[in-house]
């Protein structure tokens, strides 16, 4: 629900702040006073363009800030802010919006920015605005599936079963033809994924065996190396350099010494100990360091027999995976495919039963889908038109039209039309190619009438004046109409009419003024006194009479007689 809207530096709009409530919000005021301002603001705010032309003169730039509170049940705009990171936890919407001389445009949403296109359809899950020339949301096809699948309570549940078999037979029929067009490539295929299967076949490979093969090619290329190392070492233990004796003899003579010292000192006998444990040690490492040496073999032979095997492990890896196990989960996945084409025909029969299957149970779901929406439309038809004689056009045709749609959708088997005539002998026409304006205004109020309660798309809307060319009996009809949609929605509503401004649960006046050569636009909400006062004057002209004002109070409470009706 629209909350606030504030509005700098816009045409005749200097700085205006405007509280909205629920309920029915009126705006009236002369001809001139800049109503329509108001609504283009609220346009900016829903996405509509605007250019720098609508800066007021003087300024620089322009800004709208509109403040929203969001219902708990607006599921599907909550899921759409998710997705463009924007929080919404509070329950609130803060949307401003700033347009420069230079061109330049700037849209934050609850601090966020976002595009133009962002906007528009965060826009359309907040206000759907009525106009004389206005697209309304109801000719989208969109829009009257969903106003059609929410009359009837049944429907939801049959469309969800039909949207659970749809789901499922899109997806084999989805699986089957990504079949065929592969089998188009299968010849190609086979032989290229044969050969790759016996080239990694052929080649024996075992987990790990590349590690340690490259061990071994690193120990055989340096065994020159290896053998000096180990013959140095060992020399130095046991044989002892050219210029002293062994590390093992040195440390023998130690290990003596202080084992005669121990006979008449025993405080060294943990030394004693730990040098006892070295010369056990490095004994035992001398003997490894000399098998290790007697064992070595160099073979130039064998170093070449583990290269080239190595040729063949490096070859795979480069095409197939950078190591031995990543080349064998290739062959299984390759494996997998040759048995697949090689299976194909029998999988493409058991794709062919399966979708079958599903087809037939897809029917059967569209068909009860169908059926609850031909029955849908011919009574919200029926009920659209009795509000149509009631608005002043009593010769008016409504008709829904539910047809099928030749294929399967998402939505259904069915494509839904509207359809109108607004006099006899005319032939029916679809509502999109209605041309009058007024006519179109008329039918959005009689659909709105009737569905008020049952729709939850969009919580506030905007009657820009719908009662353009009515009066009378009409206008009270008009009135009475847009009062009852009020009861479920946030209505904002610009009249002429005293019949329909006397329906205000808020009553906003927009007057403008001329101060040092400007023009400035301002809007105040009228008290219950000064209601009655406006009331008046929209019924009887700029002179209001006591009798005018008597009967602009019993216009007001014979509305709310009405209204308290309603519940």
């Amino acid at each position: 629900m629209l909350k606030t809207l504030t509005v700098w530096n816009f045409a005749l709009l200097e700085h205006v702040q405007v509280e909205f409530g629920p309920g029915l919000n009126i705006l009236t005021g002369e001809t001139g006073a800049g109503k329509s301002i108001l609504i283009d603001s609220l346009g900016a705010i829903l996405g509509n363009r605007i250019s720098s032309d609508s800066i007021r003169t003087g300024c620089e730039w322009l800004r709208v800030e509109a403040v929203f509170t969001l219902e708990s049940e607006a599921a599907a705009l909550h899921e759409y802010l998710a997705s463009q990171a924007i929080d919404d936890s509070e329950g609130m919407l803060i949307i401003t919006r700033q347009v420069t001389h230079g061109g330049r445009s700037m849209v934050l949403v609850n601090g966020c920015h976002v595009t133009l296109a962002v906007l528009k359809k965060i826009g359309s899950f907040l206000v759907d605005v009525h106009g004389q020339n206005e697209n309304l949301a109801l000719l989208k096809e969109e829009s009257q599936f969903n106003l059609l699948d929410g009359y009837v309570p049944e429907l939801a549940a049959a469309l969800s079963a039909y949207r659970q078999s749809y789901d499922n037979w899109h997806s084999c029929c989805k699986l089957y033809a990504e079949k065929e067009q592969a089998s188009r490539e299968y010849a190609q295929r086979l032989d290229m994924l044969r050969w790759q299967d016996k080239e990694i076949e052929g080649a024996q490979l075992k987990a790990g065996e590349d590690e340690e093969l490259e061990a071994q090619i690193r120990k055989l290329s340096h065994a020159e190396k290896i053998a000096g190392y180990v013959e140095d070492s060992y020399n130095l233990l046991e044989n002892g350099s050219k210029d002293g004796g062994s590390v093992l003899a040195a440390l023998s003579k130690v290990k003596k010494n202080l084992l005669d010292m121990s006979r008449f000192d025993e405080s060294m006998a943990n030394a004693q100990k730990m040098v006892e444990e070295a010369f056990i040690s490095l004994q035992e490492a001398a003997y490894e360091l000399r098998d290790y040496g007697e064992g070595m073999e160099f073979s130039p032979e064998k170093l070449d027999k583990l290269q080239r095997r190595m040729d063949v492990i490096y070859k795979l890896r480069k095409k197939y995976g950078a190591t031995i196990e990543e080349i064998l989960a290739h062959q299984e996945k390759v494996q997998q495919e040759l048995q697949d084409i090689e299976n194909y025909d029998e999988d493409m029969q058991a794709l062919e039963k399966q979708i079958e299957s599903l087809k037939q149970e897809l029917t059967a779901k569209a068909e009860r889908v169908t059926k609850l929406r031909t029955q849908a439309a011919k009574e919200l038809g029926t009920a659209i038109g009795k509000q149509l004689t009631a608005l002043g056009m009593p010769k008016a045709v409504f008709r829904i039209a539910v047809t099928p749609a030749g294929k399967f959708l998402p939505g259904g088997a069915d494509a839904v039309a509207m359809y109108f005539s607004a006099n006899p002998g005319e032939a029916e026409k679809p509502l999109q190619k209605v041309a009058s304006g007024g006519e179109l205004s008329r039918i959005a109020l009689a659909i709105k009438t009737v569905a008020a309660s049952r729709d939850a798309s969009v919580p506030s809307m905007v009657f820009d004046e719908i009662d353009t060319g009515i009066g009378g009996r009409t206008a009270q009809m008009v009135a009475e109409r847009i009062a009852l949609v009020a009861r479920f929605k946030q209505v904002l509503c610009i009249t002429h009419l005293p019949q329909i401004a006397c329906m205000a649960d808020i009553h906003l006046y927009i007057s403008k003024s001329t101060a040092a050569g400007a023009t400035v636009t301002s809007v105040h909400q009228l008290s219950e006194r000064e209601r009655i006062s406006e009331v008046a004057r929209m019924a009887s002209g700029v002179d209001v009479t006591a009798a005018s004002l008597d009967n602009a109070k019993e216009m007001v409470s014979h509305a709310m007689v009405i209204k308290n009706n309603f519940s």
